[in-house]
């Protein structure tokens, strides 16, 4: 995964996911990063590790925030990756 990317962990008919999905497009685009969504019910691990912790964002691997998605916790994990580039 490219680190100026964010990996969105997904499901259909995910009711968070999909309330988390404009957030997430919107904060990447302003950050000037790209959304990378992955549908976890299409690979067997990541079914495995992540299960009903979905929706779930990462940067550059790290877990930054499942469940509901909090605007202030992922805008914070955006700024210090833009720092770390």
């Amino acid at each position: 995964m490219n680190r100026f990317s964010i990996e969105f962990l997904k499901r259909p008919e995910c009711h968070l996911c999909d309330e988390a999905a404009p957030l997430v497009r919107r904060a990447a685009r302003l950050a000037g990063m790209k959304v990378v969504e992955v549908d976890i019910d299409l690979d067997d691990d990541l079914v495995r590790d992540y299960g009903l912790r979905i929706p779930v964002v990462r940067l550059a691997g790290d877990t930054v925030a499942e469940g509901r998605i909090s605007p202030v916790r992922l805008w914070w994990s955006l700024i210090l990756a833009r720092f770390r580039r």
